[in-house]
């Protein structure tokens, strides 16, 4: 028997390689990877790119500790903010440990600014936002703290898309901060609507609540532009980054506005291994691939491309396609686990998600020949099950 914990719930699959969108496993089998990871690999599994600058940087030095000033993670900080929105950076190691520091910076805000007396965050219902006591607190999902109440009780889950629920949580006067995901990718694809946002934008700002974005799975040109509050023209006081920040490499990141960022003084939260010199490498490597002309209009020339061709394939039959840019979607009611393990068959992985949602997250430098073969292998899938295809 493993000496792991069993808290994975594993497919029978061994990989040994992989390079662009393909995987080779322990007996020689070639698979197309349409999940990256979870939307982690993004620039694809041994970018040459990426591989250098962690080559190189190993070479070097890996770790100090943030004792000591770290010139790739100032550099790093500083392309991210002038991308961005021109916020302060904090460095961590995982999308659960930047939930954890947005929520405490929040908390410490709250408490300083307004004497303890707002306290509360409010997040979405059928939300994810990690797996730690104060993250899994945080997510709108049941099933996600099952065996570990009691948990935090100053969170309050809302309906999505629905701007009365907001303003009657906010007008009790103790709320501190809205936290929400742009995409629900956990939860099903589920995406804000653009009026929504605007008015839970407006109503935080006129009421000084802090509007949190959890871009974990959203940002690193995912949804077609470099972070998804872009697609609405409505800025964040706080941003969560992670997952496809450094192609593979643990790392995550906040954001946040200098006049907020200001309260985690010296002392108040840190991180040993967090923004070290090979995390900060491979992320700035991914940065320069990712903001070079051109990679986020073709992003978005894909991702429209592979939308319409999965409208095509399911027409016929009750699978709705989801999503947006790249980060794509089919629902496909109560046969989600008999498709993607029929994908597996077929040499494609596809990743699950809640309310019965296939997720499907395609390197964003895929090419256009391995976007065919991998829609091929979707439409055999569907095929095979009556779906369409």
């Amino acid at each position: 028997m493993s000496a792991l914990f069993q808290n994975y719930a594993k497919y029978p699959l061994t990989f040994i390689k992989g390079e662009g969108c393909k995987l080779t496993d322990d007996k020689g089998e070639t698979y197309f990877d349409f999940g990256s990871g979870i939307s982690v690999v993004n620039l694809g599994h041994s970018n040459p790119a990426v591989t250098k600058a962690i080559t190189d940087q190993s070479g070097t030095l890996i770790h100090t500790s943030n004792l000591y000033s770290i010139p790739v993670q100032e550099r790093l900080a500083d392309k991210l903010s002038r991308r961005g929105f021109h916020g302060s950076l904090f460095f961590c190691n995982s999308g659960l440990e930047a939930n954890e520091a947005a929520l405490k910076l929040a908390r410490i805000y709250g408490n300083t600014k307004y004497e303890g007396k707002r306290l509360r965050v409010l997040t979405l219902e059928n939300s994810f936002h990690g797996r730690s006591f104060m993250t899994l607190s945080a997510t709108g999902q049941e099933k996600i703290k099952k065996g570990f109440e009691p948990v935090a009780d100053f969170f309050t889950h809302i309906p999505l898309n629905d701007i009365s629920a907001l303003k009657n949580e906010i007008d009790k006067g103790d709320v501190v901060a809205f936290m929400l995901e742009l995409v629900q990718g956990e939860g099903g694809l589920d995406m804000i609507e653009a009026d929504y946002l605007k008015q839970c934008a407006e109503l935080c700002k006129k009421e000084g609540v802090l509007l949190i974005f959890d871009e974990i799975q959203t940002a690193f040109c995912r949804t077609g532009k470099f972070f998804a509050y872009e697609h609405f023209g409505v800025e964040p006081d706080i941003m969560t980054l992670a997952k496809g920040i450094a192609n593979g490499v643990p790392m995550g990141a906040v954001m946040a506005k200098p006049e907020i960022a200001e309260y985690l003084v010296p002392g108040t939260h840190g991180t040993t291994f967090g923004g070290n010199f090979l995390a900060c490498a491979a992320a700035e490597s991914v940065f320069d691939t990712m903001n070079a002309d051109g990679f986020i209009e073709a992003v978005s020339e894909k991702g429209a491309y592979m939308k319409e061709a999965l409208e095509n394939i399911f027409e016929n039959s009750d699978v709705t396609v989801l999503g947006l840019g790249m980060m794509l979607g089919i629902k496909v009611p109560g046969k989600q686990k008999e498709f993607i393990s029929k994908a597996i068959g077929n040499k494609l992985l596809l990743v699950p998600a809640g309310n019965d949602v296939v997720r499907i997250y395609a390197p964003l430098n895929i090419s256009e020949d391995d976007i065919d073969r991998g829609l091929e292998l979707i439409s055999k899938t569907a095929a095979e099950m009556g779906l369409g295809g």
